[in-house]
């Protein structure tokens, strides 16, 4: 339904892939599958502790580079530059296979880590982190294609499962590990220690993908480069990108950013995303539409937690921050269950479920803001929350994958993946302007007063909102199957 718009009339002439069919006991760690299952699993592992270590260390690098003021683009020059990755990464999976975007993707990665790490001025490391994302936006829809082509249905759901474990090490050592190595070495390091790394997941990794991926599928149409894509991927990122400017600065003269972003981002949207994705059209449609509300929903309410619990409760950023590590061990489980043979029949309840539980703990987490409610509330509310969307997270994947033809596999993924990271951005950005027009003040002057200037009702018109999308796509959860014919 996704599929690319335009394709050669020539049956690709490469040879098929060799038949990598396991037995019926091959598991994701069997002899067939090894080599292959801990590269790419290296790879996600490598990108989680990234992201978890570079968030401790941005503040620090940023008052060194005396860029404090342009602190948020450096999250957006990441953010905006991986949407336009994800389409030009399944436009050459479909055509070349996902080899090429891979590598790429993990060249650029570790280029810009490294710019960053060695950036003299702000501008500077803020392009590092935009070449990082535009590597971190190859990567991840290169891997989803690499899922769909060399392994079988049965182990998707296993290797998205481990995929989804990946998290809960980083979730807990990234932070800690980062904030060591920045007091004692500095923040450059931080940054400049993980290109290192990306040599052993490519040696394991690359030669396997070569011979059980690599290449167009067999018997089916080359796929061209469709130029539009192309166009709308440039048009989406920079959409995205003057939204984000516009959120960030509530003032009559951001209305020209915010209307030329809305121009730019709509058409776009439409034109990258499977028809019928904003109505929720059974199938593949909302599968889409519901990875954007799960991801966008939560990802939003969790990033205003730390900050609820240090300027309302008076903890601590190290306390405030642990209050959230239990959720990457839980989201890990809800995706182990999702993986297990036996639920399959139950899919579609059981991602419904997990919606429902991410909207209880979203509605749940501004109840500290009663003084006489414990704060463990939200550690306990956002365990149950991660694992429910441990299940849904993976069960899109899966779902996705089970629902995409071979040859359209990586435009289907890159459409799962601006789903996820667009509603990120555009939720982040209502999100924010509703607590800066409540009273919420910047987040550095927060963060930095244990008393809190913030007011309770700003950061009530964070969650509660987000709680209402979640349980919206509770219901979207409803139509991920087709109707019989």
């Amino acid at each position: 339904m996704a599929a690319l718009e335009s394709r050669d009339a020539v049956v690709a002439d490469a040879p098929e892939n060799p038949d990598t069919s396991p037995g019926p006991d091959e598991t994701v760690l069997g002899r067939s599958y090894r080599a292959l299952s801990i590269g790419i699993v290296s790879v996600v592992l490598l990108i989680a502790f990234e992201a978890t270590a570079v968030g401790t260390a941005m503040p620090v690098a940023a008052r060194e580079l005396d860029g404090v003021s342009l602190y948020a683009f450096a999250f957006s020059g990441y953010f905006t530059t991986s949407l336009f990755g994800m389409v030009f990464a399944g436009q050459l999976s479909d055509r070349r296979g996902p080899l090429a975007p891979l590598a790429g993707g993990i060249a650029a990665f570790a280029a810009g880590l490294v710019l960053s790490g060695s950036a003299g001025t702000m501008w500077v490391f803020i392009l590092g982190r935009a070449v990082q994302g535009l590597g971190g936006g190859l990567v991840i829809v290169a891997l989803y294609v690499v899922v769909g082509r060399a392994y079988p249905e049965r182990l998707r759901p296993a290797i998205m499962a481990a995929f989804a474990a990946c998290w809960v090490v980083p979730s807990v050592v990234g932070p800690l590990a980062a904030g060591a190595v920045t007091e004692r070495l500095g923040w450059r390091w931080v940054f400049l220690g993980i290109p290192v790394l990306v040599v052993l997941p490519l040696a394991l990794a690359l030669p396997q993908i070569r011979r059980r991926a690599g290449g167009p599928v067999a018997g089916t149409a080359v796929a061209v480069f469709d130029r539009r894509r192309i166009r709308l991927a440039l048009g989406i990122s920079l959409g995205a990108g003057l939204l984000q400017y516009a959120a960030q600065d509530l003032r009559p003269l951001s209305a020209a950013p915010a209307v030329a972003g809305c121009a730019l981002l709509v058409p776009a949207v439409l034109g990258l995303l499977p028809r019928g994705t904003w109505r929720a059209a059974r199938g593949l449609p909302s599968v889409v539409l519901l990875r954007g509300l799960a991801a966008g929903s939560f990802i939003t309410a969790e990033s205003f937690v730390p900050l609820m619990l240090v300027t309302q409760r008076g903890l601590s950023p190290t306390l405030a921050g642990f209050s959230l590590a239990a959720g990457g061990g839980t989201w890990a489980l809800g995706s182990w269950v999702q993986s297990r043979p036996g639920v399959e029949p139950y899919r579609q309840r059981l991602t419904a479920l997990g919606m429902v539980l991410a909207a209880a703990a979203i509605a749940a987490a501004p109840a500290v803001l009663v003084a006489s409610v414990p704060v463990w509330t939200v550690a306990v509310a956002w365990g149950f929350g991660c694992f429910g969307m441990g299940l849904v997270i993976s069960s899109t994947s899966v779902l996705l994958l089970r629902l995409s033809a071979p040859e359209e596999a990586g435009a289907n993924s890159a459409a799962l993946q601006i789903s996820d990271g667009l509603s990120n951005v555009l939720l982040l950005a209502a999100g924010g302007a509703a607590f800066a027009a409540l009273g919420g003040g910047s987040v550095a002057h927060a963060a930095d007063a244990a008393g809190g200037s913030s007011h309770p009702a700003a950061f009530a018109a964070v969650f509660l909102p987000m709680a209402a999308v979640a349980l919206a796509g509770a219901w979207v959860a409803t139509r991920l199957h087709e109707r019989p014919a």
